[in-house]
C-alpha cells in the first residue's frame, strides 16, 4: 500500500476527539507537530483542498505517515503539542528562537545572604527573582535596596567559626556606612536576616507593605522625640515610595494578573507578559517565535503565553490579552479591557513587544546594512503596488531665478542609496522664460532618448519634485511620445519647504505615510538630494554669468583670470569690494590696477 492510500486510510478511521497530531516523511522523521479540537475534521482539512500557503503545500507533499494521540480537552493538546515541537524540533512547526539570557536578581543561601543581578541560574537553594528584561528596572531595585539595607557585597565565607576567630577584617563599606560588619559580628545575624525578608517583600512586588512598616516606625519615633533616628526612617520612605512611582502603574487593588502584549509580521511573532502584583509590574519578558506556516495569531499567543508562564512559574488565573488566544481552560480568566489601569497595562505590554520587535530588527540592519535599504525598498513597492522593487530610483527637479540660468537636476539612488556618479545636470534650451513644465518636458525627453540610444537600463520609479502638474509633463514624455512603462510619482513640499505628501498613480492620489516611517524618511532625503543638486548647479551659473557679463567689458582681463576671480570669489561682489592688495596677490600688479580702477569707476 502507498503512502497516500495508507494516509486515507488513516484519516477515515481517525477520531472526532480532541488530539495531537504528527506528521511523518519518507525518511521516518517528524516533520510537523499540531492540535486539534477535532482530530479528523483538523487532518482532513489538510488533504481536502489545495492551500493558499505554499509552504503547507509542500508540507503535504512531504507527509508519508500520521500518528495522533487522544487527549481530555484542548488545553490537554496544546499542552502535548508544546512539550513535543520543543523535544522534536520538526521543519515545519513554529520554532522558538533561543534568546539573550535575561537577568535575574539572586538571594543567596547563606549565612548572612547577598543579594545581585546575575545571568546564571545555579540550583543550590538560593532565591532568584526575574528574570528582568528591562536592566534599567533591574539596577534601579538593586540600588535602591542597597541604598536602604547595609547588606554585605564580598563574598567572604562567614561561618560561625571564622568569624569567631577573627580572621576577617571590615572593609571600606563598613566605614561608609553601608554594610555594619557582619565579618567582624558588629551585627547580629537576626537583625542581618530582618533585611533580607523586607528584601523579599520588596522583590515580591509588596513595596507597599515596607513602606506601611516604615512610616509606622517614623511616626512612633517622632512621638518620642527622636527626630534623627525618624529623619534616618523618613529618608529610607521616600527612596520606597520613589521606587514605587516608578513601577505602580495602576490601582493597588489589581493583585496577581499576567499581561500579554503580541505583535507579527510575515516571518516572526513576538509575545510579551507583564507580572503584576500589588499594582506593580515585578516581572517582565519577551520571546520570538520563527513562522513555518499560515499560523493563526491566536495559536501564537496561546503558545506564547504557555511558554512565559512555564518560564516565569507563573499560576496566575486572570490574564489580559489584546485577544482571545486558542486556549480552552475554565480555570484561566481571560480579559480584553476597553479602558480604565488594565487598558493601560495593556498598552504598556503592547509597547515592550513593539519595541523588542524594533530592538531586534535595529540588531539584525546593522549587522547587515543593506537589510534596511531593502526592506524600505519592498515597503515602497508595496505601497505603491509596483511591479517590480524600486531598485533604480530618479528624481527630477527645477531651478531658476525669474526665468534666468533655468537648470534641471536628476539624481539617482540604486538600492536605496544615491549614485553621485550617476547624477546628471542639464542647462535648459528651447524653453524662453518661466515654464517648469516646459523645462522638465525638455530635460525628461533628453535623458530617456539618449538611454534608448545607449540601451541601457531604466529606472523602476520616477519622481518628480513636484505636484501633479509636474507628473504630468513626465508623463506625456514617457508614456505618451517614448512609449515606455515606468511609474511616476510625485513628492510636495509644505508651506515650510519641507517633504509633506506623497502623490502616485493617473489621476494622482495621495499616498497616506507618516512623517516617522522610515519610507517617508527615504523619499525625503531623495527630495532633498535632488533640490540641493540643482540648487548647487543653479547658483554656480548664476555666479559665472554675473561676473562674466561685467568682466567681459574689462580690455586686459582675459579668461584665464576670470576663472581666477570665479574660483577666489565665488561671486561679483566679494570681488568688487576686495582692496587692491588680495587683487594684486591673486592677478598681478597691472591687471589688479586695471580690474581695481574699473569697479572704482563703476
Amino acid at each position: 500500500m502507498d503512502s497516500s492510500a495508507r494516509i486515507k486510510q488513516l484519516i477515515s478511521s481517525l477520531p472526532e476527539l480532541p488530539g495531537v497530531y504528527q506528521y511523518f516523511n519518507a525518511a521516518g522523521k517528524i516533520i510537523y507537530v499540531g492540535k486539534a479540537k477535532n482530530l479528523k475534521k483538523r487532518v482532513s482539512s489538510y488533504f481536502n483542498k489545495t492551500s493558499e500557503s505554499v509552504k503547507t503545500n509542500i508540507l503535504v507533499r512531504q507527509i508519508a505517515d500520521l500518528k495522533y494521540i487522544v487527549v481530555n480537552s484542548e488545553n490537554e493538546a496544546l499542552l502535548l503539542e508544546n512539550n513535543l515541537i520543543k523535544q522534536y524540533q520538526p521543519r515545519y512547526n513554529v520554532l522558538l528562537k533561543d534568546g539573550k539570557s535575561y537577568p535575574s536578581i539572586c538571594i543567596t543561601r547563606e549565612r548572612f545572604p547577598r543579594v545581585f543581578k546575575t545571568r546564571n541560574i545555579v540550583r543550590n537553594g538560593s532565591e532568584y527573582f526575574g528574570p528582568y528584561s528591562s536592566n534599567y528596572t533591574l539596577n534601579l531595585l538593586l540600588d535602591i535596596i542597597h541604598e536602604l539595607y547595609p547588606l554585605r557585597t564580598c563574598n567572604l565565607s562567614l561561618t560561625k567559626e571564622s568569624i569567631e576567630r577573627g580572621k576577617f577584617q571590615v572593609c571600606l563599606k563598613y566605614h561608609i556606612h553601608k554594610c555594619n560588619g557582619v565579618c567582624e559580628a558588629k551585627e547580629s545575624e537576626e537583625e542581618y536576616m530582618t533585611y533580607i525578608n523586607e528584601v523579599r517583600q520588596i522583590l515580591r512586588g509588596n513595596a507597599h507593605e515596607i513602606s506601611k512598616l516604615l512610616f509606622d516606625e517614623m511616626q512612633q519615633l517622632a512621638a518620642k522625640l527622636r527626630f534623627e533616628e525618624a529623619q534616618k526612617v523618613k529618608e529610607k520612605l521616600d527612596l520606597i515610595e520613589d521606587f514605587r512611582s516608578k513601577t505602580v502603574v495602576v490601582n493597588m487593588a489589581v493583585r496577581q494578573i499576567d499581561v500579554y502584549g503580541y505583535i507579527d509580521d510575515e516571518e516572526n511573532a513576538y509575545v510579551s507578559i507583564l507580572r503584576v502584583n500589588n499594582g506593580s509590574i515585578v516581572q517582565g519578558q519577551t520571546i520570538e517565535y520563527k513562522k513555518r506556516l499560515n499560523d493563526s495569531k491566536e495559536e501564537l499567543l496561546a503558545f506564547g503565553i504557555l511558554e512565559l508562564s512555564q518560564q516565569l512559574c507563573s499560576n496566575s488565573k486572570n490574564i489580559i490579552v489584546p485577544f482571545l488566544p486558542e486556549m480552552f481552560d475554565d480555570s484561566l480568566q481571560f480579559h480584553i479591557p476597553q479602558r480604565g489601569d488594565q487598558k493601560k497595562l495593556l498598552d504598556l505590554a503592547m509597547q515592550n513587544v513593539k519595541q523588542y520587535k524594533l530592538d531586534r530588527l535595529k540588531q539584525a540592519e546593522k549587522l547587515n546594512p543593506d537589510q534596511r535599504m531593502m526592506r524600505i525598498l519592498g515597503s515602497l513597492q508595496k505601497l505603491l503596488q509596483l511591479r517590480e522593487m524600486p531598485l533604480h530610483i530618479e528624481c527630477f527637479d527645477n531651478s531658476n531665478l525669474s526665468g534666468s540660468n533655468a537648470v534641471t537636476a536628476c539624481v539617482v539612488f540604486r538600492k536605496a542609496k544615491p549614485c553621485k556618479k550617476e547624477y546628471r545636470r542639464f542647462t535648459i534650451k528651447t524653453v524662453d522664460g518661466v515654464d517648469d513644465y516646459a523645462s522638465m518636458k525638455e530635460v525628461v525627453r533628453r535623458r530617456y532618448l539618449r538611454m534608448q540610444e545607449e540601451n541601457t537600463s531604466f529606472p523602476n520609479l520616477i519622481i518628480a519634485d513636484g505636484g501633479v502638474g509636474q507628473m504630468e509633463a513626465i508623463r506625456q514624455i514617457v508614456e505618451d511620445e517614448l512609449h515606455l512603462n515606468i511609474p511616476i510619482a510625485g513628492l510636495v513640499k509644505n508651506d515650510k519647504h519641507r517633504t509633506n505628501e506623497l502623490l502616485f498613480g493617473f489621476p494622482p492620489q495621495s499616498i497616506g505615510l507618516k512623517v516617522t516611517d522610515d519610507t517617508f524618511k527615504f523619499l525625503a532625503q531623495v527630495q532633498d538630494e535632488v533640490h540641493r543638486f540643482a540648487i548647487a548647479f543653479h547658483r554656480k551659473k548664476r555666479s559665472k554669468s554675473q561676473i562674466k557679463s561685467e568682466l567681459d567689458e574689462v580690455k586686459g582681463i582675459g579668461e584665464q583670470s576670470k576663472n581666477l576671480l570665479i574660483k577666489h570669489f565665488k561671486s561679483l561682489k566679494r570681488a568688487k569690494e576686495a582692496d587692491f592688495i588680495e587683487l594684486e596677490n591673486l592677478l598681478g600688479k597691472h591687471k589688479a590696477s586695471i580690474l581695481y580702477e574699473h569697479f572704482r569707476a563703476k
